[in-house]
């Protein structure tokens, strides 16, 4: 798959959590940060990443610059998704359902941050299992990114779209 060159798009980046890490030493704790941040388009490009420093804007910018480095196409259909779809990643899965236009976008904290910047406007989504941030987000991001168009179908058929419309 080819990379997506981040300095060509205008994103949006959004913070997903910072967790607080401490270590104990001879001396004392040692506090670090880590940050889970998301950047999309708002058009149907996505990434994420996790940056971690001793000071929280500085684990920020570490973990955007990792999430353009980490940017991947999502399959849309207007400001929806093309079809249902459960994202897995570790204990966390994520399902996402398709809606109709006005409906808004109906999901967690985690969801609706990557939602949001990757452009999707009206879905349906529902935590399973785990809760945990960054596995969410990666399990969402999974799920986005094996969503396929009807081009795509078409292709993969060698078939014309209007062919598989009916």
């Amino acid at each position: 798959m080819a990379r997506i060159d981040a300095s060509t798009l205008d994103l949006q980046e959004r913070v997903v959590s910072i967790n607080r890490v401490s270590k104990t030493v001879k001396g004392g704790r040692i506090f670090k940060f880590a940050a889970l941040v998301v950047v999309g388009d708002g058009a149907g490009t996505l990434g994420f990443g996790l940056g971690k420093a001793s000071e929280v804007p500085e684990a920020i910018r570490k973990g955007i610059e990792d999430a353009k480095k980490n940017l991947r196409p999502v399959s849309l259909r207007g400001t929806t998704i093309p079809h249902e779809v459960v994202g897995k990643f570790g204990a966390a899965r994520v399902l996402m359902k398709p809606a109709p236009q006005g409906t808004g976008v109906i999901a967690g904290g985690p969801v609706r941050a990557v939602m949001e910047v990757a452009g999707v406007r009206d879905i349906r989504t529902k935590c399973l299992r785990s809760n945990n941030p960054c596995n969410v987000v990666t399990a969402t991001v999974e799920g986005l990114c094996s969503l396929r168009g009807l081009g795509q179908v078409a292709a993969v058929r060698g078939k014309a779209p209007e062919e598989i419309i009916g």
